[in-house]
């Protein structure tokens, strides 16, 4: 039985955070994180800009920019001028110095955005629960019994929880598009190889993307129009959904119902023999996802896995570990499913403009439930889209108990006018 919810402060939407005065945008940040409960704050928040700094930059925020004064907080992987970059971890800044300025921040700061300060995250953004040994585990924003999620725990639990109204995180297996899920936000995630990832401290590039959480639909829609461009179009997109049931039977069936009602409310199910294709191709979407995503992870930390084994979380040193010693055969394997889950998804958009299924088969964890099983589940639902190297926008679904599932909204670029559409309908 889940204790009862911690009242969270209502969001402020952008707009009303451009109503504020500089230094009124660097209170009411400053007031929020003060209010958060200490087990969230302390796994949460990795640094916070001092306000009169803070003030100082909003005020020089020029006018006419979509995202103007609005501040933001940042996902440890991208370097900012001055600050350590630790990825979640206790080492990575005494081997790996901070040489300048991410260009994710530098795109914001064209856009009008601040930076207001850096989340935590699941160490090296290698999982999807929220966990960290190094800075504790990051509760949910209103379930504290609950995780957030991950790996970009700290910026969708600090969205959830109304401190900022929008803050970037990065999706290589699920890290946006699952704790969006969870703590009931709305979530983007970008394209593999994007100029906005290719400087961040990485997992695996055949699968990074970059991505940010906002607390509502009409936030998302601004900061999505700012970032890709994209735009409204006069024709309603074609597309179809799959159920949850069709990857994994043993999804909840809370989230399975409430996923399959918030589905209809965007298009059709899939026909059998699309639903059928999609299935069977995706049947090793997970291992070639786990084996393409931990020998890349092994290439980056090759050199750091035996002088700071004791730094490490045990359970991804083991992870990077072992993908040393993955034969030839596996990663070739490994390597053609991919090919094989892009060529299907090549056929599935030359008859639609999107897909729509499921973030994940179960609501926010406890601690007692992530499970490799837990994991692997999750997998399942996120895999498919990051062997694919797709754009995803994230919808939340309320649960009858209060807790929420998410919709992944699957299109061929991140510029797709699916997106604009999908987020004036939610």
């Amino acid at each position: 039985m889940d204790t009862i919810a911690r009242k969270t402060p209502d969001p402020l939407p952008l707009a009303g955070w451009q109503a504020l005065s500089p230094a009124g945008v660097a209170r009411e940040v400053h007031q929020r994180v003060a209010a958060l409960p200490p087990a969230l704050r302390q796994a949460a928040l990795a640094y916070l800009r001092p306000e009169q700094e803070l003030a100082v930059a909003v005020a020089a925020c020029p006018d006419g920019t979509p995202l103007r004064g609005i501040p933001y907080l940042l996902k440890d992987l991208y370097d900012v001028a001055g600050l350590p970059t630790n990825a979640g971890s206790i080492f990575l800044a005494s081997v790996r110095p901070t040489l300048g300025e991410s260009a994710m921040v530098q795109r914001l700061r064209k856009l009008g955005a601040v930076f207001a300060g850096k989340t935590h995250l699941v160490e090296f953004a290698s999982g999807l629960t929220g966990e960290n040994p190094h800075y504790g585990d990051c509760p949910h924003p209103r379930f504290p019994n609950r995780l957030s999620g991950g790996s970009s725990s700290g910026s969708a639990a600090l969205v959830g929880a109304g401190v900022v109204p929008l803050a970037i995180g990065t999706d290589t297996g699920g890290s946006v598009r699952v704790p969006a899920a969870y703590c009931g936000v709305y979530g983007f995630r970008l394209t593999p190889g994007d100029e906005l990832i290719r400087d961040a401290f990485p997992l695996s590039p055949t699968c990074d993307t970059a991505g940010w959480f906002t607390a509502n639909a009409g936030d998302m829609l601004t900061v999505w129009r700012a970032f890709t461009g994209g735009s409204a179009t006069t024709e309603t997109p074609h597309g179809c959904s799959l159920a949850g049931q069709r990857l994994l039977e043993g999804i909840a069936p809370d989230v399975a119902a409430a996923c399959q009602s918030a589905a209809a409310r965007f298009t059709q199910p899939a026909d059998i023999a699309t639903a059928d294709e999609l299935v069977a191709v995706w049947q090793d979407a997970v291992d070639a996802y786990i084996t393409i995503v931990m020998c890349e992870a092994n290439a980056v930390h090759r050199n750091w896995l035996a002088p700071y084994r004791e730094h490490y979380d045990p359970v991804i040193w083991q992870r990077f570990t072992d993908a040393g010693r993955y034969p030839a055969e596996k990663i070739a394997a490994a390597r053609a499913a991919l090919v094989r889950n892009r060529e299907t998804w090549q056929r599935f958009f030359q008859r639609y403009d999107y897909l729509v299924m499921p973030c994940a088969p179960f609501p926010a964890l406890t601690k007692a439930e992530c499970t490799p099983e837990a994991r692997r589940a999750m997998l399942t639902f996120t895999a498919p889209a990051s062997l694919g190297g797709l754009p995803c926008l994230t919808i939340p679904v309320p649960l009858p108990s209060g807790l929420t599932a998410g919709l992944q909204i699957i299109a061929r670029e991140a510029a797709s006018p699916v997106f604009n559409w999908a987020l004036v309908h939610s």
